[in-house]
């Protein structure tokens, strides 16, 4: 088992969770060097440094985690992962990408920030016909490129958006809403989708105002919005964005309003780094409730010792997909993995997820047809690599963090 973790990726790793443990041999060379055996070869592209790091690692770890629980159990292949850092920029990311690319992985689990996985699907993946599957990545956007070559475990945010705009005005009865969203891919789509389900419930949207990242201060975006008083605020972002926006709100701005938050922003420390309980604060974000899901969260969590967060159930989905799909197809290439992804995921056939993934990879071997069931969910891709179903769960903040008090269901 060959996991190869770069110099800029083990330093923004222990700067992030203060240890890095990884069993087995670490390559510092690169995989080219002692991967050429491997049955198959999966790459990571995840933040583990900038606007999203806080949820980058914890995702990226769960993306690694079928390689150590593959590894611990002494299955007889050899899968060569290697991890790499968007630093949470579509230009570092696109570099990463291609280091990946020249390095022989043809399939990889990314990226996390919406126009990262973009701009990586349109300058590296899809020309280069290398298969990616993001495990975070929820712009509307996605849905239109090519889903041969990208696909995703996490959903749509046509649905979330609509799913935060039941909450802001069927459950918490707001008439007046304004928003505030990063300006990017997800921001951007987020926020159209929640403002056309807002306004055809009948709600009036006072202001869209967008934000760039990692500012100092948002105090004339927080003026903008809060001053127009509304019944809610829906705020798209990423945690350290939001740091900083949460901080400039309690200190400034906190008048109770209710604030509404998607996946991006759903981070347990948040109250900690934010000096405040953020009990105004409620969340939406994918839920991690598939058949797999005990299974994994005990891995991860002897593994990493902390919980799973957002989108590390589906990260982990993501690499044993691309595992058992390379498998099936017998050959570490890009266009033989694409033929079988659905093959390996979608239904028909025997049941495998974390807790019998070992008995897959052989069966995936052998041309039995399996269907993959896992943490997230079923993970059945539709033609244009979008998930079929999905399941929201919509919690709270509090001052030890963050707790799930409801779900939403939805069916393509």
């Amino acid at each position: 088992m060959v996991r190869t973790v770069n110099r800029r990726q083990v330093v923004a790793g222990i700067g992030a969770t203060g240890t890095l443990s990884l069993a087995g041999c670490l390559d510092a060379l690169g995989a080219g060097d002692n991967g050429e055996d491997a049955d198959a070869r999966i790459g990571v592209l995840q933040p583990e440094s900038g606007d999203l790091g806080d949820l980058g690692t914890p995702i990226a770890d769960g993306a690694e985690l079928p390689t150590i629980q593959l590894e611990n159990e002494g299955v007889d292949f050899s899968i060569d992962l290697r991890r790499e850092d968007t630093e949470t920029t579509p230009d570092v990311g696109v570099n990463r990408a291609e280091a990946l690319l020249d390095a022989g992985y043809p399939a990889v689990t990314g990226a996390a920030a919406s126009d990262v996985t973009i701009t990586c699907a349109e300058d590296v993946w899809i020309p280069n016909e290398v298969v990616a599957i993001s495990p975070a990545s929820t712009s509307p956007d996605i849905t239109d490129m090519d889903g041969n070559w990208l696909l995703r475990t996490a959903p749509s945010d046509a649905w979330q958006g609509d799913a935060m705009a039941e909450i802001a005005v069927e459950q918490e009865g707001a008439e007046e809403i304004a928003t505030l969203y990063l300006n990017n891919d997800y921001g951007q789509g987020l926020n159209d989708e929640f403002v056309a389900g807002c306004e055809d419930r009948g709600a009036e949207v006072l202001e869209e105002v967008p934000f760039e990242p990692e500012q100092p201060s948002y105090d004339s975006e927080l003026e903008s919005t809060i001053g127009e008083e509304p019944d809610l605020l829906m705020v798209v972002g990423y945690p350290e964005s939001g740091q900083v926006i949460f901080r400039d709100f309690y200190s400034d701005f906190d008048d109770g309003t209710t604030i509404l938050v998607p996946d991006g922003l759903i981070d347990p420390s948040l109250p900690g780094q934010v000096d405040n309980p953020m009990e105004n604060v409620m969340g939406t974000a994918p839920s991690a409730r598939g058949p797999g899901r005990d299974a994994f969260t005990d891995m991860y969590e002897d593994e990493f010792g902390r919980e799973p967060g957002v989108f590390n159930g589906q990260a982990y989905d993501a690499t044993a997909v691309l595992i058992l799909a390379t498998l099936a197809g017998g050959e570490i290439d890009g266009a033989t993995i694409s033929e079988h992804v659905r093959e390996v995921a979608n239904p028909g056939g025997e049941e495998i997820g974390p807790s019998n993934l070992d008995e897959g990879l052989e069966m995936a071997a052998n041309g039995d047809e399996i269907q993959y069931l896992g943490a997230s969910g079923s993970v059945d891709f539709d033609d244009n690599g979008d998930q079929v179903a999905v399941t929201y769960d919509i919690g709270r903040y509090h001052e030890d963090g963050y707790d799930v008090e409801d779900t939403i269901e939805y069916e393509s």
